[in-house]
């Protein structure tokens, strides 16, 4: 935070609101949002400015800021944008503290220097700026409806970021239609100054607020997104919905570390490492901050699903696979506890199928025996509609038990059957019950509410590991690619810097020349690995620039006459410094570690299964830094290939350890030397445990400037 910069609870809690813009035409912005702010029952001071006077219902209208007696805490923006800088200068000279702007037409338009100009404007005089482009800010906490939007707005415990105003205005309508109270509403738009994370700062530490919602198009300042991330989820649920999945917006680069880096892998699995619930989609995401929202804390992770049909406890068991709902497996207890309920042709087995034939009572005895064992910490109940059990009786049991049970354990229902259920479910959801027509959408707010559950119960991250780099040695190197004006290392310097920073591959040599491959070959002893060294070849295996295991003088003299001809005919105007001869190393599992500086997030590593067939396979998992050896292992664990590390078809467990410290100094590497921007391993070849790894090959791109 800024010295002066105001604190952020005076834009939630304003004791003072002008809005410059007012209008007395009823169907202008700038009255709708004076008709809001009346209608919430707003308790402070309500400024209309308008330089025509009048009055706006019952309110005086003030021709401008300075004939305002009193202090100014907020005052909402809705003119146009060509006169906005002049408003934000009055405001200035006001003293007020938090500048709303509605006002469209600055970067999403390409105005870019005009935004700017407010910002820098507003930051020198320690104001702080919501927007522009945005419908404004709802907070129960005033409470204060300041707002373009519906009038009406129920309070409650569920606060909602959003950076599209059209979409976030529409939430609002959809929140009263599911019945979800809202402690806060905000509208970021272009987010000229005010982000999410300023914004989460105040929300995670907010009583009333529960449950925190997002809407993200893009990130800005993502290092402190990720850090005040950290901060709340172990506080509260935060749940994202993230535009922007499709490959068209994925950053390119030349190394795979670059092409690999889509926005979307890299923002999903940065959530991820955040404690961040990630929703499909809308109603998904509104299901989610419902529950969350009701449902009370789990005792433990033991999960019983009571259903009357045992297909639906299929479904509803490979749903708890997919979000990871741990199903209590205590067969003697599950028979001590279910004997007395569940007929003979039944199953005691979790899913607890009380079978076809179970009328509401046995649902009641089933769910108050379930609710009463102390090994059970969370219920899913099931049915499927029959003869016995229809609409009627299904809304009074769910009602009954849900009352009986709802402050106790998380409760969830989900029913399937024609008209009668489908209006069962649409009565009982009205009434703030956890019920769905679909099996999967009521697990996974189970899935949710176990992710929470972990965040809240982890302990306090390790601290960060301090690593050693010796930056002299790695500027050394890169200053003379720097005066070579290219954007590259060759692989020789490469190699030299992660040398210096701990990383060990085989013993290599540059040969100008075929007779000092020869001699180098000799030296290192067969077989051998010749390798192009050229500024112009980064991926020196699609050209033709790699010969693997040479084992003798006369290979020797093939693969070079191969290699510079294969080159030359592929990249006629490559610069060749000549071939890099390398002893070849063991075979191995072959993995990549990469770590470059993104555009949202800062620096950031990945880590994946290795080798040519990278970008085909794309098994990899992002992180942002810094990261402690525990966040490093868990990347590790979320590829699909991981189980190859731990050993399969009779191989011995890799050395893991040894990954862990390639990534934890790569990634000391990107934090601490602004030179690169892009830096690479691949292949690490893994060993087996004790036996260490080895760096194949290294890629580094270097910054364009000095950032």
């Amino acid at each position: 935070m800024r010295k002066g910069t105001p604190n952020i609870k005076f834009l939630f809690e304003p004791r003072s609101v002008a809005i410059i813009g007012a209008s007395q035409h009823q169907n202008k912005i700038g009255y709708k949002i004076v008709e809001n702010i009346r209608f919430s029952k707003y308790p402070g001071k309500i400024y209309p400015v308008n330089p025509k006077g009048g009055e706006i219902l019952g309110l005086p209208v003030y021709r401008s800021l300075d004939e305002i007696r009193g202090h100014i805490d907020m005052a909402v923006l809705a003119i146009p944008a060509k006169i906005a800088y002049q408003a934000v200068k009055d405001c200035a000279r006001c003293g007020v503290k938090f500048l709303v702007l509605i006002t469209s037409g600055f970067s999403e338009v390409g105005n870019t220097e005009g935004e700017r100009k407010i910002v820098a404007y507003a930051h020198e005089h320690q104001m702080r700026i919501l927007g522009p482009n945005i419908f404004g800010i709802y907070s129960s906490m005033a409470p204060l409806n300041a707002t373009f939007g519906m009038k009406e707005i129920m309070p409650g415990s569920v606060a909602i970021i959003t950076q599209s105003g059209a979409l976030g205005l529409a939430m609002i309508g959809k929140t009263a239609v599911e019945n979800i109270g809202l402690s806060a509403i905000v509208s970021v738009g272009n987010k000229s100054d005010i982000n999410e994370a300023d914004l989460l700062g105040y929300l995670a530490s907010h009583k009333n607020t529960k449950v925190i919602l997002m809407y993200i198009e893009g990130v800005k300042d993502g290092d402190k997104l990720v850090d005040v991330l950290k901060e709340t989820t172990p506080k509260k649920p935060v749940v994202v919905i993230k535009s922007g999945r499709s490959k068209v917006g994925a950053m390119a680069a030349a190394s795979h570390t670059g092409s690999l880096a889509g926005a979307d892998e890299i923002f999903s699995d940065i959530m991820t490492q955040c404690g961040v619930l990630r929703a499909e989609s809308i109603q998904e995401a509104f299901a989610w901050c419902k529950f969350l929202a009701s449902a009370p804390t789990p005792k433990g992770e033991n999960t019983v699903i009571i259903t009357n049909g045992g297909g639906l406890g299929v479904l509803a068991a490979d749903a708890c696979e997919k979000y990871d709902v741990q199903l209590y497996n205590d067969i003697e207890n599950m028979k001590k506890t279910f004997s007395g309920v569940v007929p003979e042709f039944g199953s005691l087995k979790n899913p607890v199928d009380i079978t076809g034939q179970a009328t509401m009572t046995d649902y009641e005895q089933a769910l108050n025996i379930s609710l009463k064992n102390r090994d059970i910490h969370s219920i899913i109940c099931l049915g499927c509609e029959t003869a016995v059990f229809a609409g009627k009786e299904i809304s009074m049991m769910v009602k009954k038990i849900f009352s009986a049970g709802k402050s106790k354990k998380p409760l969830v229902f989900s029913f399937v059957g024609g008209v009668q259920t489908e209006e069962a479910i649409d009565h009982l959801k009205t009434s703030g019950i956890p019920i769905f027509s679909d099996v999967y959408e009521a697990v996974s707010c189970f899935g949710t509410m176990y992710v929470n559950y972990h965040n809240t119960k982890n302990s306090p991250a390790a601290e960060i590991e301090e690593r050693e780099i010796d930056i002299r040695a790695v500027e050394s190197i890169i200053k003379k690619a720097r005066d070579e004006k290219r954007q590259s290392l060759l692989s020789w310097e490469a190699r030299g810097i992660i040398e210096a920073i701990g990383i060990h591959g085989p013993e290599s040599h540059l040969a100008r020349n075929l007779d000092e491959a020869i001699a180098y070959a000799e030296k290192l002893d067969y077989p051998v690995v010749m390798k192009v060294v050229s500024r112009d070849i980064l991926h020196k295996s699609d050209v033709g620039g790699v010969a693997l295991d040479l084992l003798n003088r006369d290979e020797v003299i093939d693969a070079y006459g191969a290699i510079m001809h294969s080159c030359r005919e592929h990249v006629p105007e490559a610069i060749i410094e000549g071939v890099e001869i390398s002893q070849q190393v063991e075979p191995g599992l072959e993995t990549i570690i990469g770590a470059r500086r993104d555009r949202s997030f800062g620096p950031i590593v990945m880590f994946g299964l290795g080798g040519i067939y990278v970008e085909v396979m794309k098994d990899v998992s992002f992180r942002a830094l810094p990261l402690n050896r525990e966040e490093a292992g868990a990347m590790i664990k979320e590829i699909k290939s991981y189980p190859l590390l731990l050993g399969v078809r009779g191989e011995k467990r890799k050395d893991i350890d040894s990954v862990i410290d390639t990534i934890m100094n790569l990634s000391a590497l990107i934090q601490k030397c602004k030179s690169i921007s892009d830096i690479e391993i691949n292949p690490l070849v893994v060993y087996e445990q004790g036996d260490g790894a080895q760096a194949v090959d290294a890629r580094i791109l270097i910054s364009s400037a000095e950032r």
